[in-house]
């Protein structure tokens, strides 16, 4: 890991004690007493963590951050000061800071800071590998919820314990199941998917443990199904909790026996496989209702994982955004594209009921439509815009259902109008309408 470290502050005697502090941590240390001089250092050294002063000779260092972030986006920085308040704290932290601590320094509590910083970095250095080579290369974040189960899966993986992957539609299942088996001891064997929502009723079974030959019409020949497939490799039965009371029981029986037979067989097959599993529904709910099998349940519910909502990871949009983009762009032979950060704030404010499944699919035809270098408001789906359309206050008298329905509507065209910067064209295609019809409507909204 780089553990170069710049400290920028005016005080030697505060430059002398920290690089006393911090140089037996491993850290290469540079110094600066001016911003001017921290400029240097930012452009010539691959400096991945900074330690700055407020109050500087030749200028603010909050306002630095910025510099600090556009050159070093993944850089580590941390805030000092001996006049620090709450409005200081929040100034740095929007300006790009990581942490904020007061001086005096305490060493024990800038020690324990850099240290969490470094076993975070650590643990994203370890997976970014691993996230390269995934399935759909899209398990993307830097929050703690995120880095949490990395952790997860970094204990998990080589072991040959049963998983329960949890999360709404979108979350990444299938992407965290591919993660656990590539850094298993079953890496090179097979990693086979089935989803237990996708197959009929009838033929479920089939899919899962095969069929012979004549077992019904149709049946032309012998073939192996799922379990025989995944033999000493892994077998992710995604939406589980949609497979049907009788077809759990039979999958019980593999799990406990690692035994099974081909439908309208009677031989008995082995199979070593491992189990992660998968769903958007409350299975222990579902338990409770006798709508999924109690013993299977804790058959499957060794190790759970659950992915939180990208409403709950919010901070790790702004890098997924920039990941996709670039992704999408390369995909679609665009040239680089720049991010507005107006669309930054909009889709931070939109709850995305999709997840990380809808937030591709959004970047994507954001990119595809961008007509310059610049991705901005206007290539924002108008779901998106209409999503944050504040009805606030709209019942606040009565009216007649004609007169309440005219006054929305103008408000959300005024709305579309601001966001879309008086743009008519724009305005008329978000709203659907001909531009003709939006000029009689804005004229009759300004009668002067």
């Amino acid at each position: 890991m780089n553990r170069t470290l710049l400290i920028l502050d005016d005080e030697p005697n505060i430059l002398r004690s920290l690089e006393m502090i911090l140089k037996p941590e491993g850290f290469t240390i540079f110094k600066a007493q001016t911003i001017a001089a921290a400029r240097a250092f930012l452009r010539e050294e691959s400096i991945h963590f900074f330690i700055v002063d407020v109050i500087l000779p030749d200028g603010d260092g909050i306002e630095f951050i910025e510099e600090i972030r556009a050159a070093r986006r993944s850089a580590i920085i941390l805030v000092i000061s001996g006049h620090a308040s709450i409005k200081m704290a929040v100034d740095a932290t929007r300006k790009g800071a990581d942490d904020f601590l007061e001086k005096p320094l305490s060493k024990d509590k800038l020690l324990l800071t850099l240290r969490n910083f470094i076993k975070r970095l650590e643990i994203e250095e370890k997976y970014a590998l691993l996230r390269r080579s995934a399935a759909g290369d899209d398990f993307i974040g830097k929050s703690a919820n995120m880095l949490e189960i990395l952790d997860q899966i970094k204990k998990i993986a080589p072991t040959n314990s049963k998983v329960l992957i949890t999360g709404e539609s979108g979350t990444g299942k299938e992407i965290v199941a591919h993660l656990i088996h590539q850094s298993s001891q079953r890496s090179e064997q097979n990693f086979v998917k089935m989803n237990c929502a996708a197959i009929p009723e009838d033929l479920i079974e089939s899919e899962l443990f095969g069929v012979e030959k004549g077992a019904f019409t149709g049946a032309s020949e012998r073939r192996d199904g799922k379990f025989k497939q995944a033999d000493g490799g892994t077998l992710f039965l995604d939406e589980i909790g949609d497979m049907s009371l009788k077809t759990q029981t039979k999958v019980l029986r593999v799990l406990q026996d690692g035994e099974f037979e081909r439908v309208g067989g009677k031989e008995l097959l082995k199979t070593d496989v491992r189990i992660i599993a998968a769903t958007n529904r409350n299975l222990k709910q579902m338990v409770a209702e006798k709508l999924f099998r109690e013993d299977l349940y804790f058959r499957l519910h060794v190790v759970p994982i659950h992915l939180p909502p990208l409403r709950e990871r919010i901070d790790d949009l702004p890098v997924m955004l920039d990941y996709f983009v670039a992704k999408f762009s390369r995909e679609n032979n665009k040239p680089k594209l720049t991010i507005h950060p107006g669309v930054i704030e909009k889709l931070k404010a939109y709850p995305w009921h999709g997840n990380v499944r809808e937030l591709k699919n959004v970047i994507e035809r954001m990119v595809i439509m961008a007509d310059g270098a610049v991705i901005d408001v206007k290539q924002l789906p108008a779901d998106i815009l209409s999503s944050q359309f504040d009805l606030k206050g709209a019942f606040s008298q009565q009216k007649a259902l004609f007169d309440f329905r005219e006054d929305i509507e103008n408000q959300y065209i005024r709305f579309c109008l601001d966001q879309l910067d008086g743009n008519i064209s724009q305005t008329a295609r978000i709203l659907q309408v001909d531009r003709t019809y939006l000029h009689r409507r804005l004229k009759k909204m300004n009668p002067k």
